[in-house]
């Protein structure tokens, strides 16, 4: 399926910053929340090779597509379980998807959140460190 022109701009932008001098290639990282969190699935299925790790929050994806990213790029998902906007469903069917396909994604459910987990999500003490521990 061909990228919609918001995912497409994101692949160039990407592509652009690959090529520079001063990006470390092997130190690419991308997350995003809601919407965002779904387009993190997307774009680490459309770039496996590129990022390093991700994190998604309070997104889902086509759990078909799991097996395009799932033992390529480390993942932490993370929801809310009270969400209101994207059922913390859509991330533990991403989560079985991705264990289905050999990898080993990092999961967390807030029981007490609603679709703002990223407030809890950003305050988790291993949150940077487990992301720039990661290279390709």
């Amino acid at each position: 399926m061909p990228p919609t022109p918001a995912m497409k701009l994101l692949l160039g932008l990407v592509d652009n910053f690959l090529d520079k001098p001063y990006t470390d290639k092997h130190k690419m990282y991308i997350g995003g929340l809601s919407m965002g969190g779904m387009g993190t699935f997307e774009i680490i299925g459309r770039m496996p090779n590129v990022f390093a790790a991700a994190f998604a929050m309070c997104g889902g994806d086509n759990t078909l597509n799991a097996k395009k990213y799932a033992k390529k790029v480390p993942l932490w998902i993370f929801h809310g379980e009270k969400d209101s906007v994207v059922p913390y469903t859509h991330s533990e069917s991403m989560v079985a998807a991705i264990k289905e396909a050999g990898g080993d994604p990092r999961y967390s459910l807030y029981m007490h959140d609603d679709h703002n987990c990223w407030d809890d999500a950003f305050k988790e003490p291993d949150l940077m460190s487990w992301l720039f521990s990661h290279s390709k």
